[in-house]
């Protein structure tokens, strides 16, 4: 069973809907989330769980995080891009670790894996480096403002 958009009313719930091989993994994202992004609150948006700041989630808001255990990879979504005023912005995390994104295999070919904007894809739960993901989470709740 894959879920790509959970009825879930909180996380808890989510992670049993879960297929068993992506469990473990999608937990400790959690874990990490709970450690890290302390003032950040955790909410089930868009059938993800999604941890935001000062309450605010909106589609392609910058500050928040999520995961989902997608069709085809588990994604991590770390200060996704955002539209304002015509501009992107918050795109800090995001290149700083591009290259650790790259080291680790998580862009595997095809338009479907890998990393862009905000989305990290990882074809399977053994690929997702959790040292880098704890590292880029620290920076998330660090980061604050635009950054164009």
């Amino acid at each position: 069973k894959i879920i790509m958009q959970s009825k879930a009313k909180d996380v808890s719930s989510y992670l049993k809907e879960v297929p068993a091989e992506r469990r473990a993994a999608l937990a400790k994202l959690r874990e990490l989330c709970l450690k890290h992004l302390t003032g950040f609150e955790e909410s089930m948006v868009y059938g993800r769980p999604e941890y935001s700041r000062n309450g605010v989630v909106v589609p392609y808001g910058d500050d928040k995080v999520g995961f989902a255990s997608q069709k085809h990879f588990i994604g991590l979504y770390i200060l996704p891009l955002s539209l304002r005023f015509g501009d992107f912005v918050r795109t800090d995390v995001m290149k700083t670790y591009r290259s650790s994104l790259n080291i680790k295999g998580v862009t595997a070919a095809g338009p479907r894996r890998g990393y862009e904007k905000g989305a990290i894809r990882y074809p399977s739960a053994e690929k997702i480096d959790f040292n880098v993901v704890e590292r880029m989470l620290k920076d998330t709740k660090r980061s604050i403002g635009p950054v164009c």
